[in-house]
């Protein structure tokens, strides 16, 4: 059996205070091993993104116990947190946020270049490689405003493997496209 990569004990998260406090996530347990596809499914409110942010370690939780590629989260100062979203997630959101004044391939090297401070030949290489394997491998000279919604979606799946993540979130990274670029993207 393939060790995990997300370890949640009793994980809760309420906002507000006194009489106003909402308590969304009420005590999760779950365990993801490295390799498995998972998806969160229920209506609209149900706490689907507020435990993605939870996951994705850009919130924290209430309380509970949270395991990302085996280091607890809750004892992490910021700068720790930081680092273990950098090195353990990829990131895919409903709506695309590339950067509008970057090609298209510095907008899939951008979280590699935070973390190293510049753009390199390597790093380039790596980034017009996930082009090509998202099928948009001409396209790296080009500007976000010159692609379509898919290709735009389809940039952004390449940008979350950049750093090649042991685990990647998607929250709803199709849900503002029509059904053949939807198709496009995964």
């Amino acid at each position: 059996m393939t060790e995990p990569i997300l370890e949640l004990a009793a994980l809760k998260k309420s906002f507000g205070d006194g009489e106003a406090r909402v308590e969304v996530l009420h005590g999760i347990d779950l365990v993801v091993r490295r390799g498995e596809l998972v998806a969160l499914v229920g209506p609209s409110g149900s706490g689907k993104s507020t435990l993605l942010n939870l996951l994705g370690l850009l919130d924290r939780a209430t309380s509970g116990s949270l395991k990302v590629d085996g280091r607890e989260v809750g004892p992490l100062d910021d700068d720790a947190i930081t680092r273990l979203r950098g090195d353990a997630l990829g990131f895919v959101f409903q709506f695309h946020h590339l950067v509008p004044a970057l090609s298209v391939v510095e907008n899939v090297m951008m979280p590699k270049a935070v973390r190293v401070g510049a753009f390199d030949d390597a790093m380039k290489k790596r980034a017009l490689g996930l082009l090509e394997a998202v099928g948009l491998g001409a396209q790296g000279e080009r500007y976000p405003r010159q692609l379509s919604g898919g290709m735009q979606q389809r940039v952004a799946v390449a940008r979350a493997l950049m750093n090649d993540p042991p685990l990647v979130l998607a929250d709803e990274p199709t849900g503002n496209l029509d059904t053949q670029s939807s198709d496009q993207v995964f």
